[in-house]
């Protein structure tokens, strides 16, 4: 056997971990298998979250939208994020085509990423068969699944998280600057992707180096703020030039009130997350009497206490409960919980088995920095009032992963002690009662799974207090169990996920789930009907459900009209429509794409419509800009009343589709002045379903 790594010799430390014979094969399987799993049915989705979709086709089409991120390419507005994942589903579609295979994939490239470059980070100092670990959990992890077979931004923003841990994690190793500005460039082009969420690593990154670092302290503080310099040179190119860029040449920043790229960063995208206070979203500040107002008897419902989450105990309002459980209630638990109690306890135990090595020791600095990504990471989302989905929870897999798999085989190594064997055997308890739960809240899933895993699970535990049963072939035995015990609810949730097509603006992994309400984002399972009680939520294709507005109300309702009916479960019911809606994509009829693309060549939009979900449906079908009035809230003041007359004017745009989301909840949208102009000044038709009308008329 041969030593890959070259570390440094430092008294107290591990030795380097050798490599074996098998590595490559193993790795080579790991591998394989991830990318069979995330390729496999991909096309079933078709254009998932359509809002992102579109903005690929635009930005397939117009180096211009390609650069800012444009939702058409005539460029009247942008998405409500910045460009970077949207670069390379653009380009894959410029090469191959619009499909959704050509767009999908990519994602699923970069989750086979992530799994590599969390096996390799984990090797180096834990040995391949840790290695292995982190990268099959973080495989299998359901909100993975689900992410990397999808098209929002958080597949490459979690592949970037990782890679800053993994040159950080370098620095520690050698001391050289160099590594720490790479750390500060993969989190900078993080915020081109996702923007503010890159930086909730800044501080398990910055903290670690600085307690572990080589050099002395003041040499270790000048090389974080070369990571901060870099960092800000990575994201602020972008930013400088969309700002300086005249906003008369460019499209409106989307999410934005004021046109301005550092609102959106600090205000919808920032702040506003952690406090509700989000000027312009679905329901700023929580009054649910002015979201009643506007959508008539399903909004009276949601403001009457009839919708779980419009007033959810613990506070966060709409957006479901806040507090320490939160990424343990229904809504998050199937998504990420299954090893987090493990991950916890393995974190503590491994920071005392490592708690007499040197400073610089990069083993402790593995936990320290995976530990703080875990905490600082999942107490935001467990208190942040704003905006939250189920599947920002992805951004939590890495370090779970990671922490179960250089704890285990810290711990393993060490078996031979008492303590270190209870620990381990609380753990696989702790674990099999986790799965117990979640497995439990689908009655209908697997029913026999959550005995077995608890059966397998109680076995191993008291081996692993047996010394000799930890030995040999004995203890392979074990050791199978084990990861039978962490793994098998997670992988039965994966295989769901992978079986079932989702699409629209909230998704989420595994069956559907008992209670899992809680506003957006805590919507049941992938169609969440979530059993008694629970609302029917934007995710599935399969029949379960279709896409409801936040709150409950009508994502798919046409002409602005509360077309919905309670679901006889206590929930509202899913509503759905050619027209689309807040959370759903248009999905129009042959008679009507006909339409649009008659003389479509001589108009900058073959039609315009409220909301950026309605109008994607249509520029998807016809591959022609359609202008997203309002953006994705349908509040944003893009285009003002006067300039779409003059649009229309000029001869720019054909039709007005009529439905959608119409808007301005606690924004300056216009999309209602627009509406009420084209309705008192143009004759409606209805065709394939829709209403619309001919603005050239």
């Amino acid at each position: 056997m041969t030593t890959t790594l070259e570390q440094p010799k430092v008294e107290g430390a591990e030795p380097p971990p050798a490599r074996m014979r098998w590595e490559p094969w193993a790795l080579a399987a790991l591998l394989v298998g991830t990318a069979v799993a995330y390729i496999w049915g991909l096309g079933a989705s078709g254009w998932a979250n359509s809002f992102y979709a579109a903005a690929v086709q635009a930005g397939s089409e117009s180096w211009k939208a390609f650069f800012f991120g444009s939702s058409d390419a005539a460029n009247s507005i942008t998405v409500d994020k910045p460009p970077m994942s949207l670069w390379l589903m653009s380009l894959s579609v410029r090469v191959f085509g619009l499909s959704s295979w050509a767009m999908l994939v990519p994602q699923a490239l970069l989750g086979v990423g992530s799994v590599a470059l969390l096996y390799a980070t984990v090797k180096r100092w834990f040995g391949a068969p840790a290695g292995l670990l982190a990268g099959l959990v973080l495989a299998l992890t359901p909100i993975a699944v689900l992410m990397f077979r999808f098209n929002n931004p958080d597949a490459l923003l979690v592949l970037l998280m990782i890679a800053s841990v993994w040159a950080m994690l370098r620095a520690v190793e050698d001391g050289r600057t160099r590594w720490m500005v790479l750390t500060g460039v993969f989190v900078g082009l993080g915020f081109l992707t996702k923007q503010l969420q890159v930086m909730l690593v800044v501080p398990p990154l910055a903290l670690t180096y600085l307690v572990a670092g080589p050099p002395k302290f003041g040499k270790r503080l000048a090389q974080c703020f070369a990571a901060l310099g870099a960092m800000i040179v990575s994201a602020g190119w972008w930013l400088l030039i969309v700002e300086l860029w005249p906003a008369s040449s460019r499209p409106w920043i989307g999410g934005s009130q004021n046109n301005s790229i550092l609102e959106l960063t600090l205000g919808y995208n920032g702040l506003g997350r952690l406090n509700g206070a989000e000027t312009g979203s679905v329901m700023p500040g929580g009054g649910r009497g002015e979201v009643a107002a506007a959508m008539g008897g399903a909004g009276e419902a949601m403001a009457g206490g009839r919708f779980p989450g419009g007033g959810a105990p613990g506070g966060g309002g709409m957006w479901g409960s806040t507090g320490i459980t939160r990424m343990f209630e229904s809504a998050q638990g199937g998504q990420i919980a299954w090893l987090m109690p493990a991950a916890l306890i393995l974190l503590v135990a491994g920071l005392a088995l490592r708690g007499r090595a040197p400073r610089v020791d990069t083993q402790r600095a593995s936990f320290l920095v995976w530990g703080l990504w875990l905490l600082v990471t999942g107490l935001t989302f467990s208190f942040m009032a704003g905006i939250f989905h189920a599947y920002y929870t992805v951004a939590l897999a890495p370090a779970v992963a990671a922490l179960v798999a250089i704890g285990s085989a810290t711990l393993w190594r060490r078996r031979d002690t008492l303590w270190v064997r209870a620990v381990l055997a609380t753990t696989l308890l702790a674990t099999a009662a986790m799965s117990w739960v979640l497995l439990g809240r689908s009655a209908s899933f697997v029913p026999w799974l959550k005995w077995a895993v608890v059966v397998v699970g109680v076995v191993a535990a008291v081996a692993v207090l047996v010394p000799a049963l930890t030995r040999g072939r004995i203890g392979a035995v074990v050791t199978l169990a084990a990861l039978f015990t962490g793994l098998a609810g997670p992988t039965a949730y994966a295989v769901d996920t992978i079986a079932t097509p989702h699409t629209g603006s909230i998704v989420s992994a595994g069956p559907n789930v008992e209670g899992a309400h809680g506003g957006p984002g805590g919507m049941g399972g992938p169609g969440g009907m979530g059993g008694p009680g629970g609302m029917g939520g934007a995710g599935r294709t399969d029949g379960a459900a279709v896409p409801t507005l936040p709150g409950g109300a009508l994502a798919g309702a046409t002409d602005g009209a509360a077309a919905g009916a309670t679901d006889g479960m206590g929930g509202m019911g899913a509503m759905g429509g050619a027209a689309g809606g807040l959370l759903s994509g248009s999905e129009p009829g042959a008679e009507l794409v006909a339409l649009l693309e008659q003389d479509s060549g001589n108009y900058t939009w073959v039609a315009a419509a409220i909301g950026s979900n309605s109008a994607s449906g249509y520029q998807l079908a016809t591959e022609d800009p359609v202008m997203p009035i309002g953006g994705f809230n349908g509040s944003d003041p893009s285009p003002t009343l006067e300039q779409f007359q003059q649009y229309v004017a000029d001869g720019k745009i054909h039709y007005f589709i009529s439905g959608g989301r119409g808007g301005g909840m606690g924004g300056d949208g216009t999309a209602s002045e627009i509406s009420t102009w084209v309705q008192e000044n143009f004759t409606a038709v209805t065709v394939d379903g829709v209403t619309l009308y001919d603005l050239m008329s």
